[in-house]
């Protein structure tokens, strides 16, 4: 398998060389730049398209490479300040602004410079996605019978099938819809359940895709804050009260970025909660398959206890494989159901059927389960590591709560504020998430989320440790230096 870092060296190093070929001017063969680069022909093939991707060279099949014939220069770009206007008009009785603010976003998906170690990423690092596995899968798909034909919208009834059996519970293949990922999902769920202007509620701290997302669809999202079991009834039935709000949107498991499990008194008692207040509660399950092998049986989803309709579950398989394979599930059951299926349909028509087949062969595959073992095991090592590194380098951050579940850890700072120990961690070769973007109000104080997941192993996690102690360490309130 291949090193981003290698193919980044690598196309940099024949980016520098081009000059000594003439436009049309023929590259050495791939065969010669492996042995003289001594990398795989895996890495040179994908330099190459790099630069092709930058137009520097051209690729003909049977032929070779060839240096292409630089750009012509364009035309300076016309005068856009008149966009300003247009974006920011707002009609009559227009409550919530359309501006969007996806930085919260952008920082848990940004791939981090070359050197820096990504603690900020909420995928699997290359060495624990099941890639064989994967492109074994899209090889069968794309050879099933009318693998390319168009699917139906509501999705393959087969993957349907599937996602309802891990639901659990009464769910049934015709209550599943197939979506493009947890994140496109989650936007139906809001665009079906909540107008423009309305209240959501939402746990705090949540995820910041979910705050974007009601931004974005013009809502208004309002806390209830979480503490080590999950989000605290009385709060969550004074806040329904006080907004009149219709859709409370949680992750009952493993909750991002606490890590949190939503405790086996208070499951029955949201659903009331919810189900007295006319409100639909949106179940993001998106850690269903990241459970550390420590963690023991988990609960079941909320939606395999709810007998009245109340709940919308959203999963995804993106989490536990690749960021690539964005294939995810609706499920609901009663008339909102039709109204999930029109908005999805209106978005998107329906997701690729060869993305949706190849997701069915990987999960029905004898690799799937031994998958998942691997990355429980692999998750709870690496949260082990960063932890004990956290508690012995950087005391100046403390963790509430150690999650037996999730690629991340919560740590709250002893002092300083958390841009400005982000700011320094990267300057120190480290990615991490300032809090601030996890919550929709005031934050109870400084925090930080450090992911586990995106990293190539312990050695990686201690290093990270390492630099933000030398580099970052009094943002969080540590005495750092000689002696310390």
């Amino acid at each position: 398998m291949y090193e981003r870092s290698s193919v980044a060296e690598l196309a940099e190093s024949l980016r520098s060389e081009l000059n000594r070929y003439s436009v049309g001017g023929k590259l050495p063969s791939s065969r010669a730049l492996v042995e003289r680069f001594r990398v795989s022909p895996v890495t040179v093939s994908r330099a190459l398209a790099q630069l092709a991707a930058e137009g520097l060279v051209v690729t003909r099949p049977g032929a070779g490479v060839f240096r292409a014939r630089p750009r012509t220069a364009e035309p300076a770009p016309r005068d856009t300040s008149w966009q300003e206007v247009a974006l920011s008009a707002e009609g009559d009785g227009e409550i919530v602004p359309r501006s969007v603010d996806a930085s919260g976003v952008l920082a848990c998906l940004a791939a981090p410079p070359f050197g820096v170690i990504g603690l900020n990423s909420g995928y699997l690092h290359p060495s624990i996605q099941p890639e064989r596995a994967m492109a074994a899968a899209l090889a069968r798909a794309g050879r099933r019978p009318g693998a390319w034909d168009r699917p139906p919208m509501e999705g393959l009834p087969e993957l349907r099938d599937w996602f309802a059996r891990e639901i659990g519970g009464a769910v049934a293949a015709a209550d599943v819809l197939v979506t493009a990922g947890g994140q496109s999902a989650l936007t139906t769920a809001l665009r079906a359940l909540a107008p423009p202007g309305a209240p959501v509620l939402v746990e705090s701290p949540t995820y910041p895709g979910l705050l974007a997302i009601a931004r974005a669809s013009g809502c208004r999202p309002v806390p209830v804050p979480v503490d080590a079991e999950g989000v605290r009834p009385e709060l969550l039935a004074a806040a329904f009260e006080a907004t009149g709000a219709r859709v409370f949107v949680c992750q009952p498991l493993f909750q991002n970025p606490t890590g949190a499990v939503l405790a086996p008194a208070r499951r029955a008692e949201v659903l009331r909660i919810a189900r007295a207040a006319g409100a639909f509660v949106v179940e993001d399950d998106y850690a269903r398959a990241l459970g550390h092998d420590d963690a023991g049986p988990l609960p079941p989803t909320l939606a395999a206890e709810d007998r009245d309709g109340v709940v919308v579950h959203v999963r995804s398989l993106t989490k536990a494989t690749s960021p690539s394979l964005r294939v995810g599930a609706l499920a609901a059951r009663g008339p909102v159901l039709d109204r999930l299926r029109a908005i999805q349909i209106v978005d998107s028509f329906f997701v690729s059927r060869p993305l949706q087949e190849a997701a069915l062969e990987l999960v029905g595959a004898p690799a799937w389960p031994r998958h998942l073992r691997t990355v429980a095991a692999e998750l709870r090592h690496r949260r082990d590591v960063l932890a004990g590194a956290l508690r012995r380098e950087l005391p100046g951050l403390t963790l509430p709560h150690l999650p037996s579940g999730g690629y991340q850890l919560w740590a709250r700072m002893a002092e300083g504020d958390d841009a400005a120990f982000a700011a320094a961690a990267l300057r120190a070769g480290v990615a991490v998430a300032a809090g601030r973007p996890y919550f929709c109000a005031e934050p109870p104080g400084p925090y930080v989320r450090l992911s586990f997941a995106g990293v190539s192993g312990a050695g990686e996690l201690n290093e990270a440790v390492r630099r933000l102690r030398s580099g970052a360490g009094e943002q969080a309130g540590n005495a750092v230096g000689p002696g310390a």
